[in-house]
């Protein structure tokens, strides 16, 4: 949900991917308020990710069945959006939180389900401080598709680094 008639551009990759992608769960991030979760989700978002935790954005999302997945960067906002009914928390930024912040809350909150983005890079010793300190998921954009290879269209460059990355979390969760 970024730049001007995102919203537009969503709409029309739900309805490419309902034709050829039919398996494909199609959600929307970088939501902050109720009124732009509702359009997505009338747009057909089958889930919903925010960089910070909005209670009426879990309202509108748990009204119709649509997972909230909010940035959260305090125990507290953890906690208040699983009382909101968040399974999952993004920790963001994950950058300026780091693995220890992750480690610390699931000390005394284990059943926490963390996703962290924000800084996490497409390498083996990153990838694996993250799940060794208890992410369940980790989330990358423009270190996993850097500009100058979208750029340049190099599509194998991007699948490449894909695979790689899920490998090393699966490792990681060897490890672990």
């Amino acid at each position: 949900n970024r730049g001007d008639f995102a919203h537009e551009v969503f709409a029309e990759v739900v309805k490419f991917a309902a034709k050829e992608c039919p398996d494909m769960a199609m959600g929307v991030g970088s939501i902050v308020d109720a009124p732009t979760a509702s359009l997505y989700i009338q747009l057909g978002a089958c889930f919903v990710v925010g960089p910070l935790f909005n209670p009426d954005v879990a309202k509108v999302c748990n009204r119709r069945l649509i997972p909230y997945t909010p940035g959260c960067g305090s125990v507290t906002e953890v906690g208040m959006a699983q009382e909101m009914g968040c399974d999952l928390c993004k920790v963001f930024p994950g950058d300026v939180l780091g693995p220890n912040f992750v480690k610390g809350l699931k000390a005394p909150m284990p059943w926490s389900l963390i996703m962290v983005t924000g800084g996490v890079s497409p390498d083996a010793d990153n990838i694996a401080s993250w799940i060794k300190a208890g992410a369940n998921c980790v989330g990358m954009g423009s270190k996993l598709f850097p500009k100058a290879t979208i750029a340049a269209g190099d599509w194998k460059a991007v699948s490449d680094k894909c695979r790689e990355s899920l490998a090393f979390v699966a490792q990681a969760r060897e490890k672990k």
